[in-house]
């Protein structure tokens, strides 16, 4: 599958007049035609429900849009389900699934009446003294250990990841939360992470499906909704297959069909906390080249840094990146693409083969929108960029403005340095 923009050079010059580089842009069309057809594909499911994972985008007019479309809010933290609230998300359209949790976001997560999906078997208790009481609602987080296989192929280690209860943890969980005066449960797991296979959904399902059944009849739970949270992925590189949501949809159903309906528990819904697959691809950072540099390698130097993308920085991502205005020229030069930052891994590409890069040139580095903008920060007092959507209608609407040093210096209360910088 070639990797194209879902905006053409036209169209980014006349944006790039009125915002200054760089900034990553949304696309309004893919976002919805994409939660539209994840709706469609459960659409066997009376109670399917996307909880959107805010964390990997967390702005409210994106959100809004996920909204108009049916998604909840999955929240991990205070901010987030002040968020949620704030975009009046209510009750059960929320669901807080965190770990190492503070008391106070327990109880604001009890005050508005979110979800709670806990992630330890201490929590129970600790649950218990912050808000007083178990909710009538609640969820526990599973983790089975060991590694997850889909046929012979390892997808993810679960016995190292820190979250989850155990097998014995779960099953005594129920009892436990059942004595103390919960009356609804659901269950939820994330086993592996950006998995680009068809099979993920369906092999998590028949897991957590089977446990749901073995849980019902050892506890008398009753069991109200399954959450298979994220883990779908999105391709990254050029000739990668995605994912087909439809076929993912139908692979669920069909084990719904043979493990649920058959124990009498064909009422269960199901729940999605899906946030790279919904975002991913419909975000891009738009950059400049600003500086070329011949040294032991070819550099490219543009105004973006890992302050605007961390990924590759931080696990070797790869991004794909567009030279705008070259994308039929021949690839026949070899470039790292660097920030600015004070690390030598502020790398957006090593070695990448591009067509030949002038100054001024825009570059689209593709799919960041999902853990883009969310995972930025500050180091060497850089500022965060904008965020502009781009509507269906062709036009831009910017949706969160470029950070200034005001707001940088904003949390230095002993002194005012802007201040200071005019006397001088």
């Amino acid at each position: 599958m070639k990797k194209e923009p879902f905006v053409t050079n036209e169209q980014l010059k006349k944006i790039v007049k009125e915002y200054p580089t760089p900034f990553h842009l949304y696309d309004e069309r893919g976002i919805r035609e994409n939660a539209q057809a994840l709706k469609e594909a459960f659409s066997w499911n009376k109670g399917f429900k996307e909880y959107f994972a805010v964390k990997a985008t967390p702005n409210p007019f994106l959100i809004n849009i996920l909204k108009e479309c049916g998604c909840g809010c999955d929240c991990s933290s205070l901010t987030e389900l002040m968020l949620a609230d704030a975009l009046h998300f209510e009750g059960e359209n929320i669901m807080f699934s965190s770990n190492t949790t503070p008391a106070e976001e327990f109880q604001f997560a009890d005050e508005i009446g979110a979800i709670i999906n806990l992630d330890d078997f201490t929590h129970i208790d600790f649950l218990e003294k912050t808000i007083g009481h178990i909710p009538e609602t609640i969820s526990c987080r599973y983790n089975p250990g060991g590694v997850f296989k889909i046929s012979n192929s390892i997808m993810d280690n679960p016995g190292d990841a820190k979250y989850g209860f155990t097998t014995e943890q779960l099953f005594e969980g129920f009892k436990v939360l059942k004595e103390k005066g919960a009356r609804h449960f659901g269950i939820h797991a994330f086993l592996a992470s950006n998995t680009v296979t068809n099979d993920y959904y369906p092999t998590l399902a028949k897991t957590l499906f089977e446990t749901a059944v073995k849980l019902k009849e050892e506890t008398g739970a009753d069991i109200r909704f399954i959450n298979l949270s994220g883990g779908i992925g999105i391709p990254y590189r050029p000739g990668e297959e995605p994912n087909n949501i439809r076929v993912i949809g139908e692979g669920v159903r069909k084990v719904y069909e043979e493990v649920l309906v058959p124990a009498g528990m064909g009422d269960i819904a199901i729940y999605a906390e899906l946030g790279r697959f919904m975002m991913g691809p419909y975000g891009c950072l738009v950059t400049k080249a600003i500086h070329e540099k011949h040294t032991h390698k070819e550099y490219i130097g543009c105004d973006a840094c890992a302050v605007n993308l961390m990924r590759p920085a931080m696990y070797g991502a790869y991004h794909h990146i567009t030279v705008m205005g070259k994308d039929n020229s021949v690839c026949d030069h070899k470039y790292d693409i660097t920030g600015s930052l004070c690390e030598n891994n502020d790398k957006f590409a090593i070695d990448r083969m591009l067509p030949k890069i002038d100054m001024g040139d825009l570059l689209v580095i593709h799919d960041t929108g999902a853990h883009g903008f969310s995972m930025g920060y500050n180091y060497n007092g850089k500022l965060k960029s904008a965020e502009i959507l781009l509507k269906e209608d062709g036009s831009t609407q910017l949706i969160r403005r470029a950070e200034t040093p005001k707001d940088y210096f904003a949390t230095f209360d002993c002194f005012d340095i802007l201040k200071d910088m005019k006397e001088r």
